[in-house]
């Protein structure tokens, strides 16, 4: 079994992961929701839910957009660990994170 996750900065520019199921099954959802966590607060961004609550999505999504997509398109490790953060923590085996549109699915 394998995982995919694809980032989507609108257009023609879209960057795909490949993620043995190995490498997603060592890495448990909180270890996962942490980096993100810390990601989200080390780029200063800022939270879609005027409340204050932020969803997993939304900092995946987030993230994505305030890590910029330089590291994506030079394949960066972040990038890579980007993706497999975001896989173990929706446990998606195929996920298409659009920047642009502000979605993931």
């Amino acid at each position: 079994m394998s995982y995919t996750v694809t980032v989507v900065f609108g257009g023609n520019r879209e960057y795909e992961f490949a993620l043995h199921a190995s490498e997603v099954a060592g890495t448990t959802k909180d270890q996962a929701r942490n980096w993100l966590t810390q990601e989200f607060e080390e780029l200063e961004c800022t939270p879609s839910n005027p409340m204050g609550k932020v969803l997993v999505l939304d900092m995946i999504l987030s993230v994505a957009k305030y890590g910029g997509e330089s590291r994506f398109e030079q394949g960066s490790e972040w990038a890579k660990k980007f993706a497999l953060m975001s896989a173990a923590a929706l446990d998606r085996q195929a996920m298409r994170v659009d920047v642009a549109a502000f979605v993931v699915g």
